[in-house]
């Protein structure tokens, strides 16, 4: 992972779900209540705080408060997915909810502070209020209006019928209770209709004096027009956002975002139609090792498809690991394997593939009995531990205490041309991705071709594999431990939990411990091989990087949220476990290639740095236009209402 793919990845921290649409209504009815209880419970004569009229009158204004704020919040909740899901859209129940949710706060806000400038004022009165009041109604269409074109994908004038409902329904409540209808009366004082109209469209005597004041028919044509100038500021800063994207990578970021928020919301699957549209064509080995027992019955099986599980939770080959370990017949290792994030699935689908040519890869193995002891290499910073099995050699390499992220694709495949050269026949080389400092620092640890990494990591694959090939081989017994935890995917462990497998050639034990996590706290993984000195000869400790633990934080890693000393004698205790269980096996691999979609190559640099702009100069041109917007209305409704005198 490169800086600016962890500074994208940094803003998991946002990352929530969506609550289910009746949390949202119940805190809407709790808010208006509460708002109803300060407000319409105020002596209008600004004398008395609080009436004196009991309790039954607290409830009335809160009742009030209810009425008249939280309905429409309500029928916003209920009518915006309905609405916009007839027309195509994907809005679901639950976003709609905390979207009105959201929406009822920022009127309420508005609320507040224009009630203290009036209250601070000796010049502005109740029409400065409702001013403020109309600006907040038209405000929360722009909002609405931003998420249901993200969401949904609708034209802007498509995605205003449902943005408008909250709006629509708090002015079709205004209208009616502060008397408006009197305005459109006959020269004679009567309306046409006149009980209809009277019975539902002319009710000031059922509602607060607070709201009594004059609303007059223009101003809800001119909340229209206002709506109207920010819903252009809203098509205006979306295409300004958007263009970039369409330019250099032929897609909408409006996709990204629906297919994000999708994500984060409610776990949807959205985010990877817009991944497909930008992913490419790939070839990527899988290699499989298999360990069986003498009867046959399969021991172990080691799967290493040369791609990365991300990008993200369980999207694209995020969950990988368990995917893979469902299939196997003897206990699964799913390590890591030397590919970075150019390299993800952009499916979940793809995975399918993978599975399916390590199924092949699995049938074509030929096993044979022996095997050599293990031998660890170090050049540089580079550590690479490996054991030959037959014709064909098991590599792990690692930078620790160092700190590494993930080796590139290139510098993979040219280590295992290094293994090959020494005379084996298929590798498995494995990136332990076991020492990190999450997203700290300006190089979060990629091994990039033509880096001084990258060719300490190729000689001392090299000089592996040249001991190894050297090496006389032995009768091969292997045991196998494998604990789920308690662990759960926010404490940085994902659903495989620890697993260890246990090599004894002519008597030297090696011991490898996998984590199903991504990537280690740095010094863990010295503190576990110190505790396994006195059990086996040399060990190494391997995460298989599962993305499920980055839906808690982008940066979730093994020792960070969990007692390090509780790990290590958890693995103490599987080692024990494994040793006891040592039995002769035979072993051997073979590689098959799988075509599948990823990212591709600088594909995931250019998605996190065009991220990373729209956040950091979207956000700041969003600030802009909201505060150009929003002032351009406050001046045109205190204009309009002759405000604008007293407030100078």
């Amino acid at each position: 992972m490169t800086a600016t793919q962890g500074d994208l990845a940094s803003m998991s921290r946002f990352i929530f779900r969506a609550p289910r649409w009746y949390t949202s209504w119940t805190f809407a009815i709790v808010v208006g209540a509460l708002i109803g209880f300060g407000a319409f419970g105020i002596d209008p004569t600004g004398t008395n705080f609080v009436t004196d009229q009991g309790v039954l009158v607290a409830l009335n204004d809160a009742l009030e408060g209810v009425f008249f704020i939280g309905i429409p919040t309500i029928v916003a909740s209920a009518g915006t997915a309905w609405v916009d899901q007839r027309l195509g859209g994907q809005l679901s129940h639950n976003r709609a909810a905390l979207l009105a949710l959201l929406c009822e706060v920022i009127v309420v806000a508005f609320l507040v502070v224009g009630g203290a400038i009036a209250l601070a004022s000796e010049t502005l009165g109740a029409g400065f209020v409702f001013d403020v009041l109309f600006l907040g109604l038209a405000s929360i269409f722009a909002l609405r209006l931003f998420v249901v074109t993200a969401i949904s994908r609708h034209r802007p004038l498509v995605a205003a019928i449902p943005a408008s409902i909250q709006t629509v329904a708090a002015a079709a409540l205004l209208f009616v209770y502060s008397g408006t209808l009197y305005y459109l009366s006959t020269p004679d004082g009567g309306f046409p209709e006149r009980t209809l109209a009277q019975a539902f469209l002319f009710r000031p005597d059922h509602a607060p004096v607070e709201l009594s004041y004059a609303v007059i028919p223009a101003d809800f044509v001119l909340l229209a027009v206002i709506c109207l100038i920010q819903g252009v500021a809203v098509v205006g800063f979306l295409y300004a956002i958007d263009r970039p994207w369409r330019a250099s990578m032929g897609v909408s970021v409006l996709d990204f975002v629906s297919g994000f928020i999708g994500h984060i919301a409610e776990g949807s699957r959205e985010l990877e139609d817009f991944f497909e549209q930008v992913g490419e064509e790939a070839v990527v080995p899988v290699t499989v090792a298999s360990f069986r027992r003498m009867d046959g019955t399969e021991k172990a099986r080691w799967v290493l498809p040369m791609i990365h599980p991300g990008p993200m939770g369980e999207i694209g080959g995020g969950n990988l690991p368990e995917r893979i370990a469902r299939e196997a017949d003897g206990l699964a290792f799913p390590p890591h394997a030397t590919a970075g994030h150019d390299f993800n699935l952009v499916t979940e689908r793809e995975v399918d593939t993978i599975v399916d040519r390590a199924a092949d890869a699995h049938d074509a193995i030929e096993y044979g009995r022996t095997a050599t002891k293990s031998v660890r290499s170090v050049e540089g910073n580079a550590k690479v531990i490996g054991q030959a099995f037959a014709d064909d050699v098991l590599l792990v390499s690692t930078h620790s205490p160092e700190f590494a992220d993930d080796v590139d694709y290139s510098v993979g495949l040219s280590c295992a041309a290094e293994a090959r050269a020494g005379g084996f026949e298929d590798v498995i080389l494995v990136d332990a991705h076991n020492c990190n400092n999450g997203l700290q620092g300006e190089d979060l640890g990629h091994v990039t071709p033509g880096s001084e990494r990258s060719f300490d990591m190729m000689q001392a694959s090299k000089v592996t594999a040249e001991s190894l090939a050297d090496a006389d081989q032995h009768a091969l017994r292997l045991g196998t431990a494998w604990a789920e935890t308690d662990w759960e995917p926010t404490d940085g462990i994902g659903p495989l939990g620890v697993r260890v497998a246990v090599t004894d050639v002519d008597d030297q034990g090696t011991a490898y411990v996998l984590v199903d996590g991504n990537n280690m706290e740095p010094g863990l993984r010295e503190t576990i091989l110190r505790a396994l000195g006195d059990r086996v000869a040399d060990a190494e400790v391997m995460t298989t990087d599962t993305h499920v633990v980055t839906q808690a934080q982008a940066s979730n890693q093994v020792g960070d949220a969990i007692d390090g000393d509780e790990l290590v004698a958890t693995v103490q205790e599987l080692v024990d476990d494994a040793i006891d269980d040592l039995e002769p096996v035979e072993a051997g691999m073979a590689t098959e290639r799988a075509t599948v979609t990823v990212f591709g190559n600088d594909r995931t640099e250019t998605l996190a740095s065009h991220a990373n702009v729209m956040v950091s100069l979207g956000g700041a041109l969003a600030l802009l236009v909201t505060g150009i917007t929003v002032t351009l209305s406050l001046l045109i409704f205190l204009v309009t209402s002759g405000t604008l005198g007293a407030f100078l």
